[in-house]
């Protein structure tokens, strides 16, 4: 099995639990062909670098998985057939990527979760008379 990494963009009408569904549609497709998802990352919606059939922002995923390359042309094919996916790119991960990918992984783990600081009180000076 080879390792694989594949970033799609989706349409944005989609609502977020359309979104949702389609890549749990597609992570579906790959886990039927025997594949198994490494790690799944929801970028969200952003702006993309150009027009695309007059949309300017698009709903992007990142998915990396070890599968057969069977599996892959099955991916894509899902892809094409599917209306709502705008752009997908699909690429096999050599060794220097795949620890390129680990170690990203790894820190993005262990970076700490931005929390709201508790809202302090401040202190107003008595009003001169």
């Amino acid at each position: 099995m080879n390792n694989y990494e594949t970033v799609f963009i989706l349409t944005p009408v989609l609502s977020d639990a359309q979104a949702k569904e389609a890549v749990a549609k597609f992570t579906k497709v790959l886990t039927d062909c025997g594949a198994t998802i490494v790690n799944e990352e929801n970028w969200g919606l952003r702006k993309l670098a150009y027009p695309i059939e007059k949309k300017t922002t698009g709903y992007y995923t990142l998915v990396e998985f070890d599968a057969t390359p069977e599996t892959v042309k099955k991916l894509e094919t899902a892809y094409r057939r599917d209306e709502n996916v705008i752009r997908f790119l699909t690429f096999r991960l050599d060794k220097y990527a795949k620890e390129y990918a680990d170690k990203r992984r790894a820190r993005r783990a262990a970076a700490p979760v931005a929390t709201e600081a508790p809202a302090t009180e401040v202190e107003q000076a008595p009003a001169a008379e």
